[in-house]
């Protein structure tokens, strides 16, 4: 997928008007290789990124290492993931910056998220880069791809198909996802939330044990 389809791209009239310039000059400079055009149909669109480099405001070229693991006891996956990121775009970007965070992928406040998400606003950089998606949110992907392409960020995803997570992770964000609804439901009575918890991992543990019994029959 070209890095252009999720920019805003402006017929001629309008990039014209953005640079200052006639339209026909427009047309020269793209013939002449000066800013490049998307061909739609029959009619050329020039992204925004093209113009902003025209106008001296394109983002530099610094890419984001963003790694995550839900807990300390997994540092040796954060240093994989950073190592893995590292091989496949390190000689991609003049500079990389490497941003890690240790909690939930349903964690909103997570300091080294929010510091890509700045950097993407002050448009400091020209990219994020992740192992699997679950590793920048665990749900809600494309909507922190749709904000960091706002900002001319684009999001490259190493492996797009599902990350196979240690289990103790996706029971622990269930566990989140479940103590949240609880105490909407229940406000402040935690010996209901608490209750709630406890059964629910109790059945999560039942499922992994029936798993292990059926696999070694």
């Amino acid at each position: 997928m070209s890095k252009y389809n999720k920019q805003r791209l402006y017929r001629t009239a309008e990039a014209a008007v953005l640079l200052g310039i006639h339209k026909d000059t427009l047309r020269r400079w793209e013939k002449e290789g000066k800013i490049r055009a998307v061909w739609m149909g029959r009619e050329r669109r020039f992204p925004e990124e093209e113009i902003r480099r025209l106008l001296g405001e394109s983002n530099p070229d610094v890419a984001v290492l963003y790694a995550r693991v839900s807990g300390y006891d997994q540092k040796a996956d954060l240093r994989r993931q950073v190592e893995a990121l590292t091989e496949a775009y390190g000689s991609k970007f003049s500079e990389m910056v490497v941003l890690t965070d240790v909690g939930s992928g349903l964690s909103t406040n997570r300091r080294s998220l929010r510091k890509a998400m700045q950097m993407a606003r002050e448009r400091k950089i020209r990219a994020v880069a992740v192992t699997y998606p679950d590793r920048l949110t665990r749900f809600g992907f494309e909507y922190l791809e749709e904000y960091f392409n706002s900002f001319g960020v684009e999001v490259l995803v190493l492996n797009r198909e599902e990350d196979r997570s240690p289990q103790q992770e996706l029971v622990e964000d269930l566990l989140t996802i479940v103590t949240s609804f609880a105490s909407k439901l229940y406000g402040h009575r935690s010996h209901k939330v608490k209750k709630l918890k406890e059964e629910v991992k109790e059945a999560l543990e039942r499922l992994d044990t029936d798993d292990e019994r059926k696999a070694t029959e």
